[in-house]
């Protein structure tokens, strides 16, 4: 069954100017992602994979190309566009959390939520019911110090779901987690595509995660080398 595009990238290049000369991040490449698809986008430290992702997502300008997201050019938008684009639809799942210290898991939820314009008791409503969802129901009054590196990562999941996004970044989401978390977190991005319509993108090098992607692209030096 044909699914609708929710991302497309077309030639995206990065390079950076150092003292060594020229270094090319990511040569001129193709990307696309359709609704409800898991994509696992997978190679060594340096390969390109978050060069992509930045891009895709808006966080990164490419020095060549255009990105089309939800029928928006990426490539076109101000800044204060790009913002109110990623507040509304995209979903970031990060590596290192991006726990506010001072939070608890609901609050850490909720905030997004209220930029989000949703009133504070249903935005508080909303952000009880994500956790429940992830297994922290017994823990929205927690700080990340009191979490466990799992717990954290739930709560950043959360966050990233609450938000009811149509596409979810995610940069290395189990690298720090034991077999059963980052097996916990992939069945979470599966479930989320299936059952959300949601499109994710999955930047890993684990293997663990390649069971639950409907395609995974392979990158080296800059450049997608195969799709599967």
């Amino acid at each position: 069954m044909k699914r609708d595009p929710v991302l497309t990238a077309r030639g995206v290049g990065k390079t950076y100017v150092t003292g060594g000369g020229t270094v090319t991040a990511l040569s001129p490449t193709d990307f696309s992602v359709e609704r409800g698809e898991f994509v696992m986008v997978s190679g060594p430290s340096g390969s390109g994979k978050s060069t992509l992702l930045a891009i895709v997502s808006g966080l990164l300008t490419p020095d060549s190309g255009h990105v089309e997201v939800l029928g928006q050019d990426l490539t076109q938008l101000s800044r204060h566009q790009g913002d109110a684009l990623r507040l509304a639809s995209f979903g970031f799942i990060f590596q290192r959390f991006h726990l506010i210290p001072a939070l608890t898991a609901m609050e850490q939820v909720s905030i997004v939520l209220r930029r989000q314009g949703l009133k504070s008791r249903l935005a508080d409503v909303r952000a009880s019911r994500v956790l429940e969802d992830v297994g922290l129901g017994h823990r929205l009054k927690n700080r990340p110090d009191s979490l466990s590196g799992g717990e954290r990562q739930r709560v950043a999941i959360a966050r990233a779901l609450a938000k009811r996004p149509r596409l979810i970044f995610a940069d290395e989401p189990t690298s720090a987690l034991d077999s059963s978390n980052g097996r916990q977190v992939a069945e979470m991005l599966r479930a989320t595509a299936l059952d959300e319509g949601t499109g994710v993108v999955c930047v890993s090098h684990d293997p663990r995660l390649e069971a639950y992607a409907d395609r995974v692209v392979r990158m080296e030096d800059g450049c997608i080398r195969t799709e599967a």
